[in-house]
C-alpha cells in the first residue's frame, strides 16, 4: 500500500511562466537547485522564451555561424548550441533523481518518450536518433534536450518546436549537427495545430506517465522567478 510520504515524493509542482527571458529562468533554476534539500518539492516549469541562442557547457564556437542581432547566452547544460523563441514550448524539469529512483539515462529517455507519445497522439510519427539526443521526424529535428544534474538533482530540460520562426536555426548548427534540418508542429499539421495551452496539457500528461509522478494543480500566479515564500526564495540573482 502506498503511503502518504511516497505519494508526496512523487508529486511535482507545475508552473506556467508564460513568456520569459532565458537569463532569468536560467539563474532561477540554478538557485533553486543549489538551495534545495531532500524536502524541497520537484517542479516543472513551462515557458516560451524571448529570442536567444544558448550555448551548452562544452559548446563550440564553430557552431555559431551568423547569430546577428539575437543574443548568445552561455549555459551550463549539456549539448551544443540551440535556439529558443516565441512559439516554442520549453519545459524545465527540476527533479530529485535519487528520490524518484532514476538515473540520467532514464531522465533523458523519459523526456523523449513523452514527446514521441505527444506527437503520436497528433498522428506525427517521431523517433530518437542514435548518438543525438532529442526527437526527430524523419531526418528533421522537432525537439531538443539539454540537461544538467547537480547534487543528484536535474535542471534545464526540453524544447518542442510548435509554431515559431525557424529562420534563426539557419544561423547555427543546431545541437552541433550539420546534417539535419529543423521542423515544427505547424509545418506538419498546418491549421490543425493545437494551441500552446493544449500542447502544454498533453506534455504534462505524458511526462506524468514517463516518470510515474503526479503534477499538482497548475500554478501561474506564483512565479518561481520571483520570491513567493520565505522557505523557497527563488528570486533571480545574476551569475557570478
Amino acid at each position: 500500500m502506498t503511503g502518504a510520504a511516497d505519494v508526496a515524493a512523487r508529486e511535482v509542482q507545475l508552473f506556467d511562466l508564460g513568456r520569459t527571458a532565458y537569463g532569468d529562468s536560467f539563474a532561477a533554476m540554478k538557485r533553486y537547485t543549489d538551495t534545495r534539500d531532500e524536502h524541497s518539492p520537484d517542479q516543472l516549469w513551462l515557458t516560451e522564451h524571448d529570442p536567444v541562442f544558448t550555448q551548452g557547457q562544452a559548446g563550440k564556437a564553430e557552431h555559431l555561424l551568423a547569430t546577428g542581432d539575437i543574443p548568445v547566452v552561455q549555459s551550463d547544460r549539456g549539448g551544443q548550441v540551440t535556439y529558443h523563441g516565441p512559439g516554442q514550448l520549453v519545459g524545465y524539469l527540476l527533479f530529485d533523481l535519487r528520490r524518484l529512483g532514476i538515473g540520467i539515462k532514464a531522465l533523458v529517455s523519459g523526456i523523449e518518450d513523452a514527446i514521441i507519445a505527444l506527437l503520436g497522439d497528433l498522428d506525427i510519427v517521431a523517433d530518437r536518433r542514435d548518438g543525438a539526443p532529442g526527437v526527430y521526424v524523419g531526418t528533421a529535428k522537432i525537439a531538443a534536450l539539454g540537461l544538467r544534474v547537480r547534487r543528484g538533482c536535474s535542471y534545464h530540460g526540453l524544447s518542442l518546436n510548435v509554431d515559431m520562426a525557424l529562420e534563426p536555426f539557419a544561423r547555427i548548427n543546431p545541437c552541433g549537427l550539420t546534417d539535419i534540418s529543423v521542423t515544427q508542429v505547424k509545418d506538419l499539421l498546418g491549421s490543425a495545430t493545437p494551441s500552446m495551452a493544449v500542447l502544454k496539457a498533453q506534455l504534462v500528461e505524458q511526462l506524468s506517465r514517463s516518470y510515474d509522478v503526479h503534477f499538482a494543480a497548475l500554478q501561474s500566479a506564483e512565479n518561481p522567478l520571483l520570491p513567493f515564500s520565505p522557505s523557497e526564495n527563488l528570486s533571480v540573482t545574476p551569475d557570478a
